[in-house]
């Protein structure tokens, strides 16, 4: 067995998304918060929608060893291709993702 690697993490960077604008995200809010997260992002779209520019503004300031942290994964991504995409950006800025409820997302 290969012993784990710890990563070094520089920021936690929350992301919160709610469907409407009618939803509260304080649930999201509160757990990211309680992670640690030094900066909090919120989106208010739709799952379907792929155009999110609050997230498009986070990958694009985010930076090697910051971490962006969802509460769920789905709060990233309602599609494998939309998923892949976010990691692949995320790679490509040498930062890492945390899924508080998903361990296995974390990266």
């Amino acid at each position: 067995m290969v012993p784990s690697q710890k990563k070094p993490i520089n920021l936690l960077i929350g992301y919160a998304r709610v469907y409407t604008e009618h939803q509260a995200n304080d649930a999201q809010m509160i757990e990211s918060r309680a992670a640690g997260c030094d900066t909090l992002y919120e989106e208010r779209r739709t799952g379907a929608s792929q155009a999110r520019p609050v997230l498009a503004k986070l990958i694009d300031k985010i930076r090697r060893g910051d971490a962006l942290v969802v509460v769920r994964i789905d709060r990233l991504a309602r599609s494998v291709s939309h998923l892949l995409a976010a990691i692949e950006e995320l790679e490509d800025n040498k930062a890492h993702s945390r899924s508080l409820h998903d361990p296995m997302f974390s990266l």
